[in-house]
């Protein structure tokens, strides 16, 4: 086993100890100590009883690349929302051109992948459907486009080469 201190053994995930306490707090609907400090060891014992089956934390993570990927899924998500609403509107249902797309993927942790493939399908006209069985692809339903290439090459360039920089 990895050396750990004493409080990361015990608290192996203190994020989400926080959480799970203002969750468990929130959830009460009125604030009491007791329930503070309830929330507080409930917030202990869940993550540390369900370590065992939790992944290793990712080797590096640039939380400041993060915070401007969050920025740009967020603009995109708000753009394809309205691009979406136009489709629907405008375009007859014998006139869509959906397409099925594979996205090679040149991400190698298990997070990274799972943040492209949720990046994809939260933006609206676009949903990761299967990872290929070697995950060395995606495959992506696009709801209209004429250039599923370019609906592809758009994926790789703006958000897997961003993640690959957040996970480096």
């Amino acid at each position: 086993m990895e050396n750990r201190s004493l409080f990361q053994r015990i608290v192996p995930h203190p994020f989400l100890t926080i959480l799970l306490a203002i969750v468990w707090i929130v959830l009460q609907n009125q604030f009491s100590w007791g329930m503070a400090v309830f929330g507080l060891i409930l917030g202990i014992i869940i993550p540390f009883a369900t370590a065992p089956w939790w992944p290793l934390s990712p080797q590096s993570f640039r939380m400041g690349k993060m915070f401007s990927y969050a920025v740009i899924v967020l603009w995109d998500i708000i753009v394809a929302n309205i691009e979406v609403a136009w489709i629907v509107l405008t375009v007859p249902n014998e006139k869509l051109k959906p397409a099925w797309i594979s996205i090679p993927l040149t991400l190698k942790q298990p997070e990274a992948i799972t943040m492209l493939a949720g990046t994809i399908t939260l933006t609206p006209g676009t949903v990761s459907a299967d990872m290929s069985s070697g995950g060395h692809s995606l495959l992506v339903h696009i709801l209209h486009t004429d250039d599923p290439d370019g609906v592809r090459d758009e994926i790789m360039s703006r958000y897997q080469a961003r993640l690959e920089e957040i996970f480096a």
